[in-house]
């Protein structure tokens, strides 16, 4: 099994980093205040139009032109409509399953958010706030979310998986991301009692999720479970007979390996993707078919100034900085760390890119320099990522 692919991103789960101007007109940083700061009319009309413009069919026809063969399509737990004050999308995934089929995609979906956070960051849909797996309705309602989706596309032919929760973050990564303060809760009385997520919990939700889905989704297809950022904890877990096709999924970005110390120079990055990308999933493809469900080319160097850790401008990092990497250079950069990590990736069972576009303009706001590499359509077009 290989699988390559790339991410639709902020189509059903938004992420204000992505697409600014959605959030225009309110302070909210998630979408869990996006529509307790609009009108219900504003943000009923907003959402509709972001969803039914953002990704058509078109999109699918250009990234099977682009040589991909999947994709993983992050969905929110209120996707079937039933957790006020949210408008649900499972009309869009019907469309999404029509579009692959037509033109021989795979879908992964993703579950991309639960009620009360997963990880407390923006993509978790609600900022600082992380205690979802401490409420054991909210962990009931999200396998019943899931075991939803399997029923109703368990048997499409377009379907190449369910991945069980997206980045429940555990507790290394809630200490090097510093949750709180790069992610501050609107609401501390909300956040009370946030956290990072254990791994006792999260052995056992993975085994539950996994039963309430093969009830409806046929062998042959993917149980993806999240490696909670800890890869290697993950030996040995869930080898007995019962359990077939369980795909394991990290995510490795250059810019938590600059938080982790590793070098922005091309030798530091190529030297990282090598000794620690590569080899860790050489070591669990033991265990697992593991796949890198997100990546990019984004990093600080081609930016030409510290991102400290892929930190931006909605970040209150000064917006002022011009690059002084020119278009060759820069090109040079994202061909080589591209390749790199293509490699690490064909290691394991393959990959997915984050994203497939994004409504930044890279070119007229200042301090968005370099956050172009996140587009996999402008990498493409470019010529920093190969045509596959």
């Amino acid at each position: 099994m290989k699988v390559k692919g790339v991410n639709l991103g902020n189509w059903l789960v938004l992420e204000k980093w992505m697409s600014p101007a959605l959030f225009a007109g309110t302070t909210a940083e998630d979408e869990y205040y996006l529509p307790r700061q609009l009108s219900k009319e504003v943000y009923e009309a907003r959402i509709k139009i972001h969803r039914s413009e953002y990704i058509t069919e078109r999109d699918f026809v250009t990234i099977k032109s682009m040589g991909m063969e999947a994709v993983r399509i992050p969905v929110p737990y209120f996707i079937f409509g039933d957790r006020e004050p949210f408008i649900g999308c499972i009309e869009e995934l019907d469309k999404a399953f029509n579009w692959a089929e037509a033109y021989g995609l795979q879908i992964l979906i993703d579950l991309h958010t639960a009620p009360l956070g997963q990880n407390g960051f923006d993509n978790g849909g609600i900022c600082g706030v992380c205690k979802w797996s401490k409420h054991p309705e909210e962990v009931e309602f999200v396998l019943s979310v899931l075991e939803r989706l399997a029923e109703r596309y368990g048997e499409r032919k377009g379907l190449w998986g369910i991945e069980v929760i997206n980045e429940p973050v555990t507790e290394n990564m809630w200490e090097t991301m510093k949750v709180p303060e790069r992610y501050p809760a609107v609401d501390p009385e909300l956040a009370e009692g946030s956290g990072s997520v254990t791994f006792d919990f999260l052995r056992g939700f993975y085994k539950d999720a996994y039963d309430r889905i093969r009830k409806y989704m046929p062998e042959e297809k993917y149980v993806v479970i999240h490696d909670g950022f800890e890869l290697k904890a993950w030996k040995g877990y869930m080898q007995e007979e019962k359990y077939k096709n369980v795909v394991l999924d990290t995510h490795q970005y250059l810019m938590v390996a600059e938080a982790n110390g590793c070098e922005q120079t091309m030798e530091g990055y190529l030297k990282y993707i090598r000794e620690h990308f590569q080899k860790d999933i050489q070591e669990m493809e033991e265990y697992f078919p593991v796949i890198c469900g997100e990546w990019c080319l984004f990093n600080s160097l081609a930016c030409g100034w510290d991102t400290k850790g892929g930190q931006s401008v909605l970040n209150g990092l000064d917006g002022e900085v011009e690059s002084s990497v020119s278009d060759e250079e820069k090109k040079k950069i994202y061909q080589a760390v591209a390749e790199a990590q293509l490699a690490a990736w064909n290691t394991g069972s393959g990959y997915f890119y984050w994203s497939y576009k994004l409504l930044t303009d890279t070119v007229n706001d200042k301090g968005w320099t370099g956050w172009d590499s996140w587009d996999l359509g402008r990498c493409v077009d470019f010529g920093w990522f190969p045509r596959v």
